[in-house]
């Protein structure tokens, strides 16, 4: 049996592939441990993470605050391993209130919420982050904004889970009542005939037909925070929402409004999403871990993202990921990987 401490250590697999601060990263591979009485350590560029479990062929790490390097290295000992690279998420901005996904323009500009307290009402509704990074104030008199969703003319529109209104506000910042009294209204989605769907978490969804009709959609279990939306290829509406279960389902809603369960198994499920090939993702627990899971047509899970507090997932044009937690918004990169 070799030496494990005689060569260089190797990275030979890192799950999940991404990760956010505070995230879980498990390392696989040969030669990880430190000889006794030697220190091991991971870094991400020149930032070292904590240690949860150190072993030999086995290493989970917590990704430290201010990571931004995907570029892994193993130090046991006085030997270090070649880098392995993945992807860490870049903060975007902080100190904010996400409750759900942020909302990305056809420009790459990312629209997120300080939402607030219930009932309270904040300087600042909505911000802009624009494709160099800086952030700016876009809207302010909404309470308790939620759920964001650009339209295909370029608008954008905005829940309010305390009026129970849909704003509607064009790229110049010019703002009107969409639709109001949609109960606690939280998540949006839109579909190819540009009806949108508004989750009213006092468990009903409703549908908007393009001429500003309303219509009960469908009826669902009530959710404690917020109804997540996501319209899929199949003609379909997918919804999360976290209840008291520890063991939620995702609802798949047909286009008659017949609800069936999708999946079911996971902690307070909250953002929901579709990327460009038509996979669905969602934030959520899921045995023990917290992150972004890919939800396979056959029945597969498989985490994408680790990191806490995690409420949406939204995807850019270029297929980045824009994740939200509930303080902070940051950006993945996808390439080479999704």
């Amino acid at each position: 049996m070799p030496n494990i401490f005689t060569s260089e250590p190797k990275i030979e697999r890192v799950s999940p592939p991404a990760a956010i601060s505070g995230g879980l990263l498990e390392l696989r591979g040969e030669g990880l441990a430190s000889p006794i009485g030697q220190q091991s350590a991971v870094r991400f560029g020149d930032v070292e993470g904590r240690l949860v479990v150190a072993g030999s062929q086995r290493v989970i790490v917590s990704v430290p605050a201010g990571a931004v390097d995907g570029n892994l290295v193993v130090v046991a000992g006085e030997k270090q391993s070649a880098p392995y690279t993945c992807s860490i998420g870049f903060v975007l901005a902080e100190n904010l209130h996400p409750v759900a996904a942020a909302a990305v323009d056809a420009f790459g500009n990312v629209f997120t919420t300080r939402s607030g307290s219930r009932g309270e009402k904040l300087p600042v509704s909505v911000f802009k982050i624009d494709i160099e990074g800086n952030v700016k104030p876009f809207i302010s008199d909404i309470v308790n904004p939620t759920g964001l969703l650009f339209r295909p003319d370029g608008n954008l529109l905005i829940s309010s889970r305390h009026t129970g209104t849909i704003y509607q506000v064009t790229p110049g910042g010019q703002m009107e009542i969409y639709a109001d009294g949609m109960g606690v209204a939280t998540g949006l989605a839109i579909d190819a005939d540009e009806n949108v769907y508004v989750g009213d978490r006092t468990g009903t969804i409703f549908k908007i037909s393009p001429s500003r009709q309303i219509y009960v959609y469908a009826t669902l279990e009530p959710s404690v925070a917020a109804f997540h939306l996501a319209y899929g290829d199949d003609h379909s509406l997918y919804v999360s929402g976290p209840t008291t279960s520890s063991f939620d389902c995702i609802y798949r809603v047909d286009g008659t409004g017949d609800v069936t369960e999708h999946r079911r198994g996971f902690g307070r499920p909250q953002g929901i999403a579709f990327d460009a090939a038509g996979r669905l993702y969602l934030c959520a627990s899921y045995k023990g871990s917290y992150g972004i899971y890919r939800l396979g047509d056959d029945q597969s899970v498989e985490q994408i993202v680790s990191g806490p507090g995690i409420v949406g997932v939204a995807f850019a044009n270029n297929q980045d990921m824009i994740v939200t937690t509930t303080a902070a918004v940051y950006k993945i990169s996808t390439a080479g990987w999704l």
